[in-house]
C-alpha cells in the first residue's frame, strides 16, 4: 500500500524554557504543506528500507521509518516484516519535518493495512516517541503546538484563499545548530491568540526566535525571506528551524529571481 506524507511550516516559533530532560518547551503553530513524499510498504520475508529522491543523510538504521516499525512489533508481535520504499521529494534540513511526517505516515498506513486497531491519540504516543512534532502529522491539520512540539490544541486557521510559495536555499541547517544559539523567553503574547489576527498583521506581531542567529550564519537565508517581501508577501517566515522560509501571498508571486541555485515550490 501506499500513502504520500506531506510537510509542514511553522507559523510563529517562540522557544520559552529549557527542560531538565534537554529538550526545550516551545510554542507554535504547525500547518500541512502540500509538499509530499511517497511511502510504501508490501509484506516481506525480511524488514527491509529502501529510499530514491532525495539522498537521506545517516545509517538506514536509524531512519525513523524503521524505528516506528519497531515501535509496534514489540506491542504487534504478529507483525510481519514488510519491505519499506520511501521516494523523498520533502527538502531535507528545512524545517518542514519531513522526516517526522514520514515516521508518522508509516504508523498510519502499518495502522491500516494491518488492522491494528489503534485511535489516533494511540498512534500519536508512538509517533511522540520517535520526535517532537511527529505526533502532529496523525491528525495532520493546523493545530497550536505547545511544550515540547508535543501536544496541541485546535486552532482555527484557514490560509486556503491565499497562496502559499516556499523557498529552500542550498544550505542545511541543523536542529542542534538552531537550539544552540537561542535564548529561550517568554514571549509578551500568547502566539494563539496573535494567530487569530488578519495574516497583514502577523508581520508585525509573529516572530520566529530561530532567525536572528540562523540568518548571521546563513545568510542567504534573510536574503531569501526580504526577497518574498519583495515579491509582495504579506508574511514571509523561516519554517522552524530553517533553512526553508515561506511566504503567504494574496495570488500566485513571480519569484523567478530566486529560481535556479533555490527550490521554489508555488500553491502549496
Amino acid at each position: 500500500m501506499i500513502i504520500f506524507p506531506n510537510a509542514k511550516i511553522n507559523i510563529g516559533l517562540n522557544i520559552t524554557e529549557r527542560r531538565a530532560d534537554g529538550y526545550h518547551n516551545i510554542e507554535s503553530v504547525f500547518y500541512p504543506l502540500m509538499i509530499k513524499d511517497v511511502l510504501e510498504i508490501i509484506e516481506s520475508d525480511t524488514l527491509q528500507f529502501q529510499s530514491s529522491g532525495i539522498a537521506i543523510p545517516g545509517s538506514v538504521e536509524s531512519n525513523l521509518c524503521l524505528k516506528a516499525y519497531n515501535l509496534l512489533k514489540n506491542d504487534f508481535p504478529q507483525l510481519p516484516y514488510v519491505s519499506i520504499h520511501l521516494h523523498k521529494n520533502i527538502p531535507i534540513g528545512a524545517g518542514l519535518g519531513g522526516g517526522s511526517a514520514d515516521a508518522a505516515f508509516f504508523i498510519k498506513l502499518m495502522n491500516e493495512t494491518f488492522k491494528l486497531g489503534l485511535e489516533d491519540e494511540h498512534m500519536m504516543n508512538y509517533a511522540r516517541k520517535l520526535g517532537a512534532d511527529c505526533a502532529f502529522f496523525i491528525s495532520n491539520k493546523p493545530l497550536y503546538a505547545f511544550n515540547k512540539g508535543d501536544e496541541f490544541e485546535s486552532v482555527a486557521l484557514d490560509l486556503a484563499p491565499y497562496s502559499l510559495a516556499l523557498v529552500m536555499p542550498p544550505v542545511h541547517v541543523s536542529t542542534a545548530q538552531a537550539y544552540n544559539g537561542v535564548i529561550p523567553r517568554l514571549p509578551s503574547a500568547a502566539l494563539k491568540e496573535l494567530i487569530k489576527l488578519p495574516v497583514t498583521d502577523w508581520i508585525e506581531r509573529i516572530k520566529n526566535d530561530f532567525e536572528p542567529h540562523i540568518f548571521e550564519a546563513f545568510p542567504i537565508i534573510e536574503k531569501v525571506k526580504s526577497a518574498l517581501y519583495d515579491a509582495g508577501a504579506l508574511y514571509a517566515s523561516m519554517s522552524g528551524s530553517g533553512a526553508s522560509v515561506f511566504g503567504i501571498f494574496e495570488s500566485t508571486p513571480d519569484l523567478s529571481n530566486l529560481e535556479g541555485e533555490n527550490q521554489v515550490f508555488y500553491n502549496l
